[in-house]
């Protein structure tokens, strides 16, 4: 579990797009901060492609409600768990991985997770959702590497 992930770079915030199969199951719609190292994300701006060894980060947290006026608003409380896109060519390419809350590590999800198969076919650039995080689509579609998401 890398420490100093809150120093990386930011990418976007979504609500209820977190995977509930493996991740944690809780029921209900919760909060994703996506995060990257400095490095990967200025690779990525110049060439539209993630380096070996970057780390896209899902922190994930659950939602609250009915705490102010605004009853219908949604805002983020406790941590529930960390989900990992890692490039890595020394372990074959993408790998997906979860840890849960208050724990060091996690395991490899296995080659047959639906995740792989989901990145590969809904992926707007190298596998990753990158049609969800709004300051690298005119970086990919610049570099000939974003890929039209499939509904």
């Amino acid at each position: 579990m890398p420490k100093d992930y809150r120093s990386w770079t930011f990418l976007t915030s979504g609500f209820g797009m977190t995977y509930p199969q493996e991740g944690p199951a809780t029921g209900k719609p919760m909060f994703g901060n996506v995060f990257v190292q400095p490095f990967a994300n200025q690779d990525f701006l110049k060439t539209g492609v993630w380096p070996d060894k970057t780390i896209v980060m899902i922190e994930v947290r659950d939602a609250g409600h009915n705490a102010s006026v605004n009853k219908d608003g949604r805002f983020q409380t406790d941590i529930m768990g960390f989900e990992f896109h890692v490039k890595d060519a020394s372990h074959g390419g993408w790998q997906f991985y979860f840890i849960p809350k208050d724990k060091p590590s996690g395991k490899a999800f296995p080659a047959t997770a639906d995740c792989f198969t989901c990145h590969a076919q809904h992926g707007a650039a190298d596998t990753t959702f990158v049609q969800y995080y709004p300051t690298l689509i005119e970086a990919a579609k610049k570099n000939g590497t974003y890929k039209a998401p499939k509904e």
